[in-house]
């Protein structure tokens, strides 16, 4: 296996643009391929980052056997689709978060990895950051005891605008996919699949969910209380409680900076934009010859995707594309 890992990028949007940046901020990657809908934006993505190779269709880019890696950044109903593009095309896939619009796509995904043998792992980038790290090795010594109950908050306001993905029921707009998966997934990192479900949520004039709340109930009792919103500013902040103190993710938790342990603050910078540690994250198991990360592993990405479908079915709330299954 190379020691330089030649990726693609599939989608030329704002998170895109972010992987692409992060990108280089890795000596391991080198970005050599783009693909879009149209010329023009694969040219003005490929000229802003210096791609050298730039394609009009997804079908060339998970064609071309100079790409390795994939990094899906499509809009979230056709992740689904561009991942099993690129997996039958023997492509390793980064795939973009929520990693699908619900667990039926996410078990056909991964089902497509492993009939490949190919590596796919979701882009939940938070987890890879050195915070989290650290923080998973603190609740490993058992530094606040037996965690008992965690609260985390991932709001924003942006204005209504039905033709804004975030207000498009069509490409999965709301909170819950966009932002409310953060949460969900720090909750699934320290207690694992929830065993019961209660939510309530706002259903906007656009059809989607503009703020909710969540609670989740784990096997050995242990509680998250997990809110999100597109149309309400929230703390953005995470607290863990445990028997013997606490550990708080300072605001932003989701790009993690500083975490407090019993009082005592500790800053935990990182490099880069954050998006290069799950780029290393994947090139390291691409390299292995691994098709899925234990950092991110596909049964736990198939249990989140369970969970949001829960909370989802709670609120009455299905994409036109589920309709049409």
């Amino acid at each position: 296996m190379p020691e330089v890992i030649r990726w693609g990028i599939l989608g030329t949007g704002s998170i895109a643009k972010k992987f692409a940046q992060g990108l280089a901020d890795t000596t391991e990657a080198d970005l050599v391929a783009v693909g879009s809908r149209t010329k023009e934006k694969a040219d003005a993505f490929a000229d802003q980052f210096q791609i050298p190779i730039r394609y009009a269709s997804y079908q060339d880019l998970a064609t071309d056997p100079k790409v390795d890696l994939v990094y899906v950044a499509t809009p979230h109903p056709f992740h689904c689709e561009n991942t099993i593009l690129c997996l039958e095309n023997r492509k390793g896939v980064l795939c973009e978060k929520p990693f699908a619009l619900n667990h039926r796509e996410a078990k056909l995904m991964i089902k497509t990895a492993r009939e490949q043998n190919t590596f796919l792992m979701e882009a939940m980038w938070t987890r890879f950051m050195p915070a989290m790290v650290q923080l998973r090795q603190l609740l490993a010594k058992g530094v606040i005891g037996e965690v008992r109950m965690l609260t985390a908050d991932f709001g924003f306001r942006s204005e209504v605008n039905p033709e804004n993905r975030l207000f498009n029921l069509e490409l999965g707009g709301g909170a819950l996919l966009d932002v409310g998966v953060y949460t969900v997934s720090l909750s699934s990192m320290v207690f694992g699949q929830p065993s019961q479900i209660a939510t309530l949520a706002d259903i906007g004039q656009t059809g989607v969910d503009e703020q909710a709340g969540v609670l989740l109930l784990h096997n050995q009792g242990q509680i998250s209380i997990l809110n999100t919103a597109i149309r309400t500013n929230t703390p953005q902040e995470a607290m863990l409680m445990g028997t013997e103190g606490q550990i708080k993710i300072e605001s932003p938790w989701w790009i993690p900076t500083r975490i407090t342990v019993k009082g005592e603050m500790h800053d935990i910078p990182f490099e880069g934009n954050g998006y290069n540690y799950e780029a290393m994250e994947a090139m390291k198991c691409f390299r292995a010859g691994q098709i899925e990360s234990q950092i991110m592993p596909h049964q736990e990405t198939l249990s989140i995707m369970k969970s949001l479908d829960q909370i989802r079915q709670q609120w009455n709330l299905t994409y036109p594309s589920e309709q049409k299954d």
